[in-house]
């Protein structure tokens, strides 16, 4: 049980610090830059099959070894450079992976390129604005379906629906902070604080 004067935070982030840091100053947080949903997504294709404390622990090194995610620079990689990438003990070492974030950084600028702009149009697909979860978690839900099928059918590689549930999650547009969690009031549009506050 948390002291009094502990903040009670979600299950998953109480005991290593970096998640707990990750949960305190990001985890559910709406991001509406492009980019750096574009980076988030990638780095969630990399988490399959892994835990996400393993990508935060590599991030800085993934955010060197990718060009910080700049997708231009991305897009220009080739077979030296994924060569090179699977030489990196900093990352996650994965061919397909690798792979599949130079052709996401492609498609990200032929999105760009047709006036489609990343944000809006993930955004969009989402409904526009957070989702307050009253819970249960789910794994993936109707939404991150409809995503995930958008994002394969433009090419997009490791975006299955529960990877992108967890991307919602990570980048705000689903609040699935638990209820006794100090963060899920923080993210609540301040209408639903005074709705919670009689």
């Amino acid at each position: 049980m948390p002291s009094p004067k502990e903040k009670q935070r979600c299950s998953w982030a109480v005991n290593d610090p970096l998640y707990r840091a990750y949960h305190d100053e990001e985890w559910g947080v709406p991001i509406y830059d492009s980019r750096t949903l574009w980076e988030m997504l990638m780095l969630e294709g990399f988490q399959a099959g892994l835990a996400w404390i393993v990508i935060l622990r590599k991030r800085e090194a993934f955010r060197k070894a990718f060009k910080n995610f700049d997708p231009a620079k991305v897009a220009r990689f080739t077979e030296p450079d994924i060569a090179r990438l699977l030489q990196d003990p900093g990352i996650v070492r994965s061919r397909a992976k690798i792979e599949a974030t130079i052709q996401g950084a492609r498609i990200y600028l032929a999105m760009q390129a047709a006036g489609e702009d990343f944000s809006k149009w993930a955004w969009g697909m989402a409904g526009g604005k957070p989702v307050h979860n009253p819970g249960p978690i789910p794994a993936q839900s109707p939404v991150s379906e409809e995503i995930s099928k958008a994002l394969k059918k433009r090419g997009f590689k490791f975006v299955g629906p529960v990877i992108v549930y967890a991307w919602m999650q990570a980048v705000g547009m689903v609040n699935d902070h638990s209820p006794a969690c100090f963060r899920r009031k923080a993210l609540m549009p301040s209408r639903v604080h005074r709705k919670f506050s009689v």
